[in-house]
């Protein structure tokens, strides 16, 4: 499924035939190791600074529940 622009892949093709790629090559074990770091630094971060201004989980879950109940 190709773009019009000279028959190049759509980025939405590249990254699926990238994902496939890493599928073939690579075990459960790899997955949850890049979660786990993925996870870590997220939380770093998350601890370090002001979420550049953007609300938190817990908050975002509370405002839905919120506006749910309505």
């Amino acid at each position: 499924m190709a773009n019009n622009n000279n028959d190049k892949m759509s980025r939405e093709e590249a990254g699926r035939k990238g994902g496939e790629a890493t599928a073939k090559n690579h075990d459960k074990e790899f997955y949850q190791e890049i979660g786990q770091k993925g996870g870590e630094a997220r939380s770093r971060n998350s601890d370090n600074n002001d979420n550049d201004g953007k609300m938190s989980r817990e908050e975002a879950g509370r405002k839905g529940g919120e506006k749910s109940r309505r």
